[in-house]
């Protein structure tokens, strides 16, 4: 009896290592059928080609197994199969660790983001409103040692009668402060036909949350070469965002900056909601430098230095947050812009002077 056992035991092990060539056979054919999709643009998963599969197989059970149990153990043969094939669809993207192991570091006129660089810090008020404003900001930032100036000129506003920028001017008074105080400028780009401006006033483009996937946006701005700042949108998922940093890859463009600034979500208490796992998970899985919007995160000014302190510990390389002369009278968020004694204040509270660890132990006490 035991002698029986022992040699179907034995059957069943050669069957097992037959059934793992059979199902390494069919993993290969269904890689190259989901490259040829990929390809031509098509999805990889087809329900009716699936159902008819299973409808063959249930057709031809003459048992032992039920067929419940045949189309359950073929779903899991069919789904691994695919994922295969979206394995190997991945590793072809160009924001991806599989296209590009080491670190993209971006140099935006001398200042080094990603990597193990310092973190950078871009502030900057929300909207340039006048000359005085813009200088006024931009002097004051200078002497704290930021070399990242952030200024809207173009302002997407969900409100049609709210101020909506200078526009070209804007852009002209930025770039005056800019180079009057050694600093680079950055600012939003809302329309293709606004790049020639941008390119000759800004050294960073900006595309904001509401522009994440304007698709020719980022097949226009993926043709400059002007380093881009991409911020992901209120409601995007994370492969949404990198999706959308594709689009600049593809076009030629490897100077792309993520920027997480908050998520909408069912919470009231602050404008968004900070998604702390989407830093570290956009690090893990790019290699583009990543930062957090501290700003639009929370909307709130209490909340700057812990969400600072979150984004850094979790990989950020860089900090963005609003500075204005008097946020009371702004023309754009007066909520959530900081004047000049409180951002004074939030770099002793967050150390902009003191320079992190490449552990960033300092963040978290372990």
């Amino acid at each position: 009896m035991l002698e029986k056992i022992q040699s179907l035991r034995a059957d069943i092990d050669e069957l097992n290592l037959r059934l793992l060539q059979l199902l390494s056979e069919r993993g290969e054919v269904a890689k190259r059928i989901g490259a040829l999709q990929t390809a031509s643009g098509a999805s990889q998963y087809d329900p009716v080609r699936e159902q008819a599969m299973l409808d063959a197989l249930v057709a031809a059970n003459e048992g032992p197994f039920d067929d419940a149990t045949v189309k359950s153990l073929f779903k899991q043969v069919f789904q691994a199969s695919m994922q295969v094939g979206q394995a190997q669809q991945k590793q072809s993207y160009l924001t991806s660790r599989s296209a590009k192991a080491s670190d993209t570091v971006v140099d935006v006129r001398g200042t080094l983001i990603g990597s193990k660089h310092s973190p950078v810090l871009v502030a900057g008020p929300c909207a340039i409103e006048s000359a005085e404003q813009v200088d006024a900001v931009a002097r004051h930032l200078a002497d704290r040692g930021v070399k990242l100036f952030r200024g809207g000129a173009f302002k997407p506003r969900t409100d049609p009668y709210s101020f909506q920028g200078l526009g070209e001017a804007g852009l002209v008074l930025g770039r005056e402060a800019a180079d009057r105080y050694d600093l680079a400028f950055v600012s939003e780009i809302m329309s293709t036909t606004d790049l020639p401006l941008f390119e000759e006033y800004v050294d960073v483009l900006q595309i904001g949350a509401r522009n994440m996937q304007n698709f020719n946006l980022l097949k226009a701005v993926g043709r400059s070469r002007k380093p881009v700042l991409l911020k992901r949108g209120l409601a995007a998922t994370i492969e949404e965002w990198l999706m959308a940093a594709e689009y600049l890859l593809h076009e030629g463009n490897p100077n792309v900056i993520l920027c997480e600034r908050g998520i909408r979500t069912y919470e009231r208490y602050t404008r968004n909601t900070l998604d702390v796992s989407a830093v570290a998970l956009a690090k893990l899985e790019s290699h583009l430098p990543v930062l957090v919007d501290v700003t639009h995160s929370g909307g709130r000014r209490d909340l700057l230095v812990q969400l600072t302190k979150a984004g850094l510990a979790v990989g950020a390389d860089g900090i963005m947050v609003e500075v204005h002369p008097n946020p009371a009278v702004a023309l754009s968020d007066q909520k959530q812009q900081i004047d000049f004694p409180a951002f004074d204040a939030y770099l002793a509270d967050t150390g902009y002077h003191t320079k992190l660890s490449e552990k960033r132990v300092e963040l978290y006490g372990f």
